[in-house]
């Protein structure tokens, strides 16, 4: 299989706005992320809040996740081609993505992913290339894992031995030094849940691989029969379990989160895929600015952060505390203009250049020992 994939980068698009879709609320809540926390997946709130997060919570993170894997498969098919060692100099790429969502992570955004998937990205580098058998293993004891976990603190949450909610202290938005700040000092209360689901992530890792490999993306109809099963499983079985699991209430929001989402993250993988591979008619402005955004991925990913921090906190426009009192509609408006933003910037960007600025200076990175051990 030659060339790009077109839908491959349409996906990585859809992944990257979507997931924004659950962070945008941490960013339009007048309390900023303490009062996020605090309300996020306790069925406080209206109903018009209830089923956007409902619709948000979980599966597109999911859908990154697998994308994640799939592009860990594709730079495995690479160095195999290429007869090169694996992982090789796939671990520096892993170093240099922790490295990334550190910075992320303390200068920006509170939840970042990209740390999480750079220690994920290790253990399956060395899975990718395993046998079948193997792979299938490790995906088993992962998901064993996954369940246990959910399944300790649905109990927990059930006998109120814990709850979603309050997260112990106040995280003001007036000084984004003073952010810093609370990023360090509350790092592990920040970080608990990527560590958390880091079974998931690998799980869902080596399920992206796997599907890459048995042609889950491939436009023919092999491609198709794959697509569709799990457009059909994961859509017809995730969706009435995800909407059974969110009129259950706040004590099953782990499983709503991290075992029903990640199902409807397979499925939308499956539907989208078939349904860019269908298209006939010429990429409309739309389609154009999720594929740029897609090919962007990590400037996308760490921009929306970036901007929407300027535009809702005290430090910047403090849009938040003059209209967050309007809820969802509030939200649901940052993310329209944000999203738009960045399909325009990442359109107009692509055009002109082969990579996003941050995958630029990503690529010259990941480069530069390289050059330098063949200078030498």
């Amino acid at each position: 299989m030659g060339g790009r994939i077109v839908a491959l980068d349409v996906l990585r698009g859809v992944a990257i706005l979507g997931t924004f879709g659950t962070n945008v609320w941490a960013f339009t809540h007048p309390q900023g992320v303490t009062g996020f926390l605090t309300g996020f997946g306790s069925g406080s709130g209206d109903a018009v809040t209830a089923l956007l997060q409902m619709i948000t919570n979980g599966k597109f993170l999911g859908l990154l996740s697998i994308m994640f894997g799939i592009g860990l498969a594709i730079q495995h098919r690479s160095a195999e081609r290429r007869g090169r060692r694996w992982p090789g100099w796939y671990l520096w790429r892993s170093a240099l993505l922790l490295f990334e969502g550190l910075l992320h992570y303390v200068l920006v955004f509170e939840f970042d992913v990209l740390m999480f998937y750079a220690v994920v990205s290790v253990l399956v580098a060395y899975l990718v290339g395993r046998s079948g058998r193997v792979q299938v293993g490790w995906m088993v004891a992962m998901g064993a894992v996954n369940l246990a976990v959910v399944g300790l603190i649905t109990v927990a949450l059930l006998t109120g031995s814990t709850t979603t909610g309050d997260p112990g202290f106040v995280l003001t938005t007036d000084s984004w030094w003073g952010g810093v700040q609370a990023r360090v000092e509350h790092f592990a209360v920040f970080r608990a849940e990527g560590f958390l689901v880091l079974p998931l992530s690998g799980l869902l890792f080596l399920a992206g691989a796997r599907l890459f490999k048995a042609g889950a993306l491939e436009n023919s109809a092999r491609g198709a029969r794959i697509q569709r099963r799990l457009a059909v499983w994961g859509l017809g079985v995730g969706v009435p379990l995800n909407v059974a699991t969110t009129l259950a209430g706040a004590s099953w929001f782990a499983v709503d989160r991290y075992v029903c989402a990640p199902l409807v993250a397979f499925g939308l993988l499956g539907g989208i895929t078939l349904l860019v591979n269908r298209l006939r008619a010429e990429a409309g402005p739309v389609r154009r600015g999720v594929t740029a955004v897609g090919r962007s991925a990590l400037s996308c990913y760490v921009g929306q952060n970036v901007i929407a921090s300027a535009l809702c906190y005290q430090w910047g426009l403090g849009l938040a505390q003059r209209w967050g009192h309007l809820g969802a509609w509030f939200t649901g408006a940052v993310w329209l203009a944000v999203a738009v933003l960045l399909m325009v910037g990442a359109s107009w960007w692509m055009r002109r250049f082969e990579r996003g600025p941050v995958e630029a200076v990503w690529d010259w990175a990941y480069r530069a020992p390289q050059r330098r051990s063949v200078a030498v």
